[in-house]
């Protein structure tokens, strides 16, 4: 039975796991870096109450004709979406499509996917190279030994693939390596702002999107978005900026970034009350602006045996977009068994 390692908890990953449950496979196993499920689709809690949450990368999903409907209603049916019904100013509203919030915070459609799979799932797990090894994949990690794995998916950022040592990344061919390094990102930060229960936020929508700030670009009374207000539970604010700002200040110090963006909130929400607890998230890759050309889905880098990615990167930077890399990944795994 083949040993199967899928890189990054994120949707990608998470849901290729799950739709490889079932096939001729051994154990399956998912490597993050990070403590928690989620990738982009992460939801934080507050240091003081972990009831008090924030998503910090994707708000809500929005599902449209052409949309891979059955992963909706399957989500809709367990109670992990709800629809969006809070007043949301500046929403674009494409015609025929609906969106949708997950109450449980966002990381937790992730989640469902990973408990979907059955998978051995190993957080702080950072893949460092992957090497040729009498037939198989040797993984290295950030901690740990190298394990042995004879099929290799990864789902982390193009830009992060690259990066990773080892001769997996020889033994592909010029044109491959040129295709991934053409795909592109945006970069933003996130600021997740965290309230004592019983604090009241005054205003009268559940987000907005902000047109003439050089700053912010979006806030959200996340609880609100979500509709779980609750006197027991803090409410939480969230604040994405402009990618602009993003890219302004990639590599400047977080504490004055956080600085800047608290001082511009300020101006656009006087009223929003001081917050318990402040995080501050950068997104270096936070979404796909070109994503790699001519691989829908994914690329294959190695058949024999198998190493192969995919993600945001090959589509575009949304739940559908991870979705359909995910059942174009489960499709070549398994075709390959």
């Amino acid at each position: 039975m083949a040993r199967v390692l899928v890189v990054g908890a994120g949707l990608t990953g998470a849901a290729c796991a799950a739709l490889l449950r079932g096939a001729a496979l051994g154990r399956v196993a998912v490597w993050d870096k990070a403590r928690g499920a989620g990738g982009r689709m992460s939801t934080s809690r507050s240091a003081r109450d972990a009831a008090c949450t924030a998503d910090l990368g994707a708000q809500y999903l929005t599902r449209g004709a052409g949309s891979p409907q059955r992963f909706y209603e399957e989500l809709l049916s367990h109670g992990v979406l709800e629809p969006l019904t809070a007043p949301v100013e500046g929403l674009a509203v494409q015609e025929g499509s609906r969106n949708y919030v997950a109450s449980q915070g966002i990381s937790s459609i992730v989640k469902y996917y990973l408990k979907q799979s059955g998978a051995d799932v190993f957080y702080e797990q950072q893949v460092t190279g992957i090497s040729l090894r009498d037939g198989k994949w040797e993984v290295s990690r950030h901690t740990g030994p190298p394990e042995q794995f004879d099929i290799v998916i990864i789902t982390i950022p193009v830009p992060q693939i690259l990066q990773l040592r080892g001769d997996a990344l020889n033994l592909i061919n010029e044109s491959q390596k040129q295709q991934l390094e053409s795909a592109s990102y945006s970069s933003r930060y996130a600021l997740g702002l965290f309230y004592e229960a019983g604090t009241g936020i005054d205003v009268p929508w559940a987000a907005q999107y902000i047109t003439d700030n050089p700053c912010v670009r979006f806030i959200s009374i996340d609880n609100k978005k979500r509709n779980i207000e609750s006197p027991e539970i803090g409410p939480s604010v969230v604040v994405h900026t402009t990618v602009t700002f993003g890219s302004e200040h990639l590599d400047s110090d977080p504490a004055e970034v956080q600085q800047l963006i608290l001082s511009h909130l300020e101006r656009i929400v006087p009223s929003l009350p001081k917050p318990a607890s402040i995080k501050c998230q950068k997104w270096r890759y936070s979404q796909v602006t070109k994503a790699v050309p001519n691989c829908p889905g994914k690329m294959i880098l190695h058949t024999q045996p198998l190493l192969i990615c995919g993600g945001d990167g090959f589509t575009r930077s949304n739940f559908d977009g991870c979705i359909e890399s995910a059942m174009s990944l489960a499709e070549a795994v398994k075709s390959h068994l």
